[in-house]
């Protein structure tokens, strides 16, 4: 099976619909953290609705428009990447991350981020990855500028999450300015 060493204690590697379980528990113990972020924390309650997540990246996958992968800290899920878009006809991408409050310090995310955006440019040719995040989460908008990402701008309430329209941070990486 396919896997990337992150450490020597974690791995990335692929989530896929047989994990439902893994990911359903992930989420049941991560959801206060992430729920004021993204919305299926919220909305995937059980292991069928894991199942059904997946399973849409798994199809988006096999029609090259997105990916999914865990990241596994000794043997455990604490987080994951996707690219939400994967848009290859235009070169154009955008990651998406998350972690666990456990695993948070380590340079997970990180590393996880680096070896999909070489992945996107070294082995898919894109032009363009993008990072979204709302503008009140510092530590998203770190991450993507340890990644040397270009804050591009805010998209003014353009997220509409529990009940309130969120302000979007849109940062970005050419291909031309990644340095592996």
């Amino acid at each position: 099976m396919f896997a990337h060493p992150l450490t020597d204690t974690a791995e990335l590697r692929p989530l896929e619909p047989w994990q439902a379980r893994d990911f359903a528990d992930f989420i049941a113990r991560t959801r206060d953290h992430l729920a004021p972020w993204l919305p299926w924390a919220t909305s995937i309650t059980d292991e069928e609705g894991a199942r059904a997540w997946l399973r849409t990246y798994a199809d988006r996958q096999a029609a090259d428009d997105g990916r999914i992968c865990g990241i596994w800290l000794d043997g455990t899920l604490v987080g994951g990447i996707l690219f939400r878009v994967f848009a290859a006809p235009a070169g154009v991408c955008e990651i998406g991350v998350w972690i666990a409050p456990e695993a948070q310090g380590r340079g997970l995310v990180h590393r996880a981020a680096r070896h999909f955006i070489r992945w996107a440019f070294e082995t898919r040719g894109m032009h363009r990855v993008e990072w979204r995040a709302f503008t009140t989460n510092t530590r998203s908008a770190a991450t993507a500028e340890r990644l040397g990402m270009t804050r591009e701008g805010t998209l003014r309430e353009a997220f509409p999450y529990l009940g309130t329209r969120h302000d979007i941070a849109v940062w970005s990486l050419l291909a031309r300015d990644w340095k592996p």
